[in-house]
Order: structure tokens, then C-alpha cells, then sequence
């Protein structure tokens, strides 16, 4: 009720503000487990996916957002919760485990879930390459994934600025990608590659982007 209250509510005054472009998104089942993997151009790319469906859409979000104070802390927290954001403390390597077993529970009880493979968000507007986390997901709960591409993000609200800007988005959802002939193959490495490889790729062709065969940091690759 409280997810259903707080989307009403913010995604009528988002949509009266910034207007956004919505392509195909009867692409996205209605029902039953589904990833959604966009690519990730701002912080508010996590608010737009959920507020363009009609299904609640859960995503990862950073633990830092749910322990704020004051009147400004208790709104994020507020508004990270009631979109069904699933906080993770960042660089602890048991926090990450956690955090795929929520977005699998998700998945197993016929939920959306989406996840940016870049894993942060673009420097430079490029599409860089996508860690494995969105593959083990996808193998593990059988889940199709739903490749999304989002244009204008980055414009609405540029890195360092705090308050987003009155611009154009645009979210194109792209045909759901199937991954059961790898069923059974979790453990094998080139396999997650080659589902998060042809993932990345579908978000390209949706997006327009550059694609980079290359981590956004140097320290990412581990995270693959």
C-alpha cells in the first residue's frame, strides 16, 4: 500500500514536471519475475524505471541513503523505502552476497527487479562493461531479462548537482532476453561473460550509446 501510495504520488508530479518518453513498455511482463537491466547515466536513473511501469520495480541502493538525519535524511530514506529500494553497504564483499540473495527472494516471489550491469553510473555518457552480477541473477531464478535504455538522465540531473534541471528522458525498453539454454551453468565463468556481454550489447543498440569493453575502474573487475 505504502509503495502504491508514494508512486501515485511522486510519479504524477515527476510526470507533470519532466514529461518523460516511454517506448515499449509493453515489453515488460506484467506478471512474474523479470529483470530489468538499464544502463546508468544519473542517481535518479533507480526512480525513473519504477515510476514508467505499472508493476512495483525493486532496485539497490546505497546504504548511505536510509541512515540520513534531519528533515532532508528522513525524506530520502522515506522515498528509497516506499520505492522499494533495497539498501547495501558498498565495498563489503558480504554486503554484495546480501544483496544478490534480496534480489533473488524478489525474483522468487514473481517480483521486478532491476539492476545497472555498469554497476555506477557513466563518467562520460559511454556505456562501459557490465559485471556478471545481472547474469548470475538471471541463471539462478530463471528470470528473462529486459534490456532498458535511458537517454537524457545524465542532463537532468549532471553529476554534482544536487537538484535535478527541467529536461527531456526518454526510457526504450527492449525485447526480454531468455537465458534458459544456460540452465545449470552458474559456476561457469565465460558463460555469466557471454549473458552480460550479450545484455550490454542490447542495451547499445537501445541506447545509441559508445560501447567500452572495458571496467568503468580499475577495481571493478573483481566485482565480475
Amino acid at each position: 500500500m505504502l509503495y502504491a501510495v508514494s508512486k501515485r504520488v511522486v510519479g504524477a508530479v515527476a510526470r507533470t514536471i519532466y514529461r518523460p518518453t516511454v517506448i515499449d513498455a509493453d515489453k515488460v511482463p506484467t506478471s512474474g519475475p523479470v529483470i530489468l537491466a538499464p544502463n546508468h547515466l544519473a542517481v535518479l536513473d533507480s526512480f525513473i524505471v519504477p515510476l514508467v511501469l505499472p508493476r512495483p520495480v525493486a532496485f539497490l541502493a546505497k546504504a548511505e541513503y536510509f541512515q540520513g538525519t534531519g528533515f532532508k535524511g528522513s525524506l530520502t530514506k522515506w522515498l528509497f523505502g516506499s520505492l522499494g529500494a533495497i539498501p547495501v553497504e558498498r565495498g563489503r564483499g558480504r554486503a554484495a552476497k546480501e544483496a544478490l540473495e534480496a534480489a533473488e527472494q524478489v525474483l522468487r516471489d514473481g517480483g521486478a527487479f532491476g539492476i545497472h550491469p555498469e554497476g555506477t553510473r557513466s563518467p562520460d555518457g559511454r556505456l562501459y562493461r557490465g559485471r556478471t552480477g545481472v547474469a548470475r541473477l538471471a541463471l539462478s531464478t530463471r528470470a528473462p531479462v529486459v534490456p532498458v535504455a535511458l537517454t537524457g538522465t545524465d542532463k537532468l540531473q549532471p553529476r554534482g548537482k544536487k537538484l535535478p534541471r527541467v529536461h527531456p528522458v526518454t526510457v526504450r525498453f527492449g525485447d526480454p532476453l531468455d537465458f534458459a539454454r544456460y540452465a545449470g551453468m552458474e559456476g561457469s565463468l565465460p558463460v555469466l561473460r557471454s549473458i552480460t556481454d550479450e545484455i550490454m550489447y542490447a542495451i547499445a543498440e537501445l541506447s545509441d550509446q559508445e560501447y567500452v569493453d572495458r571496467y568503468q575502474s580499475p577495481g571493478a573487475a573483481a566485482a565480475a
